[in-house]
């Protein structure tokens, strides 16, 4: 009884593998192939870097329309998710945020009018001062597109595309609601995504478009997929023979493609599994991890300070030239953050402009109020990367401090010692997400990191190992699909198929 259990078990194991597997070898092959090509053209994307270059100066002689007063325009009654004045254009503008998901409202400086909607020669006008434009042109007016599928772009649209004329063939995506720069994309980034991060996310955009539809569609998908590669271990081991070997003295009872598929599944099998478990761990099933970004407790925490209010007036300008200013609070000082075109951030007081400069110690006793709750257990500056602070998929401040926390999800915070600002946020759940996912998916480990190269090569080998693993798998299907139904035979599923060499 107890062996044809065993063996019914192990029948259904080789079905299960074989037809599911033929199902998604292809799915596989682009994966592993698709993959290759992230690794070097990323999704397109809007820097704060690309952003800020393409902003002009702020001109404020223009400014007539005090912080304070924009908060009061737009109805806030709190300290603000985000309070920005920069150029659209020729026209200066404030960017308020709340705290409570709603679109950012854009009002003008000068007269305090609202601004929601632009013109199409206003879209171009503020594309023109982009450092690569050459000559503006308005290619269309965009609802949702390929790239600009996702939901973040929502608040912006419709969205006006525009051409800049240069040899890069750079297209701007410009909100024909508020004349932010929402997107820019290149030729090159445009044709080697569609080798790369469309097909590895299963990107269309009849699917992304809908968040929901396409997260489940993906779990499942690599869900099945993670079937596949468990049962193809574990079928690999079983035929697998180190020591009582074969009559013909191999180790594999299989020849040619069969063989191939056998050798290359147990050498990268592990990963492979790793690399789906991972992959279906990025789309957080089930909540599994927290969310990212800075909560309304901790920034009012840390801001020491929760009333709409940050200046009611400019006394004087100042003297750095600054394509944008932030206003905050930071442990009860108000600041304002300057950035220059190339990204460099300074402070200064938002009322005179008169240059600032935050301690050490100023910062620390605002983080220490930071977590409600919760005190600061830690405090450290990182002056080089370690395995949770450092530059792979994102720029990262250095030197940086952590200060830690003593609450239940053990939280960290980094802030610029410059400048003051809490850069992330992290916690249990999160530092889990980082080794879950970004070591198992991208082998983000520290000894690779750490040797510019071995990573890269790492991730080729065992990319070309899953790759032979998949097209061996689907030259093994095809075959098997063709082949002619047998009559009146039967063959044990236990029994190697052996194909010709």
């Amino acid at each position: 009884m107890r062996n044809a259990l065993i063996r019914r078990g192990r029948r259904w194991l080789y079905v299960v593998h074989r037809w599911i597997g033929i199902a998604t070898c292809l799915l596989f092959a682009m994966w592993f192939i698709s993959g290759l090509v992230m690794m070097y053209v990323a999704f397109p994307r809007l820097t704060d870097g690309e952003r800020l270059a393409a902003l002009p100066v702020i001109s404020w002689g223009k400014v007539q329309i005090a912080p304070d007063r924009a908060m009061a325009i737009a109805g806030m009654e709190h300290y603000p998710r985000d309070l920005r004045l920069s150029m659209m254009d020729d026209v200066p503008v404030y960017r308020v945020a709340g705290w409570n998901g709603a679109a950012v409202i854009t009002i003008s400086a000068i007269d305090g009018r609202v601004i929601d909607r632009i013109a199409p020669d206003q879209a171009l006008a503020i594309a023109g001062h982009h450092p690569k434009a050459v000559r503006p042109q308005l290619l269309d007016t965009v609802t949702r597109d390929q790239w600009s599928v996702t939901a973040r772009f929502d608040p912006l649209r419709p969205l006006y595309l525009i051409g800049l004329g240069d040899a890069d063939g750079t297209e701007l995506y410009v909100s024909a609601r508020s004349g932010e720069i929402a997107l820019d994309t290149t030729r090159q980034e445009r044709v080697w995504n569609w080798l790369g991060s469309i097909p590895h996310w299963i990107y269309p955009t009849v699917l992304r478009k809908d968040g929901p539809l396409w997260r489940d569609v993906v779990l499942w998908i690599s869900g099945v997929c993670l079937v596949v590669a468990v049962t193809g271990f574990w079928i690999g081991i079983l035929r697998l023979r180190l020591m009582r070997r074969y009559a013909s003295g191999a180790i594999s009872p299989y020849r040619g493609w069969m063989a191939w598929h056998h050798i290359a599944g147990l050498i990268g099998g592990i990963c492979v599994f790793t690399w789906m478990f991972s992959g279906w761990l990025s789309l957080n099933p089930g909540g599994a991890f927290s969310g990212r970004g800075v909560t309304r407790d901790i920034a009012i925490g840390y801001s020491g300070h929760d009333a709409p209010d940050i200046a009611a007036g400019f006394q004087s300008s100042p003297s750095v030239p600054a394509v944008e200013a932030r206003f905050v609070w930071i442990g009860g000082h108000k600041l304002m953050m300057l950035d220059d075109s190339n990204g460099r951030r300074s402070l200064a007081d938002p009322a005179t402009g008169v240059p600032v400069t935050l301690s050490r110690d100023e910062i620390i006793a605002a983080a220490r109020r930071a977590v409600p709750g919760a005190a600061m257990n830690s405090a450290q500056q990182l002056d080089e990367p370690d395995a949770y602070w450092y530059t792979l998929h994102n720029m990262r401040e250095l030197p940086v401090l952590r200060t830690g926390f003593d609450d239940p999800a053990q939280t960290w915070l980094h802030i610029s010692p410059v400048t003051g600002e809490i850069l992330d946020r992290s916690d249990d759940s999160r530092r889990s997400y980082r080794w879950l996912f970004n070591a198992l998916h991208s082998l983000d480990f520290p000894l690779l990191l750490r040797i510019s190269p071995a990573r890269d090569v790492v991730v080729w080998l065992l990319s070309t190992v899953g790759t032979i693993v998949s097209i061996s798998g689907i030259v093994i299907g095809w075959r098997r699909l063709r082949r002619r139904p047998l009559r009146r035979r039967r063959v044990s599923p236990l029994a190697p198929i052996r194909e010709a060499t």
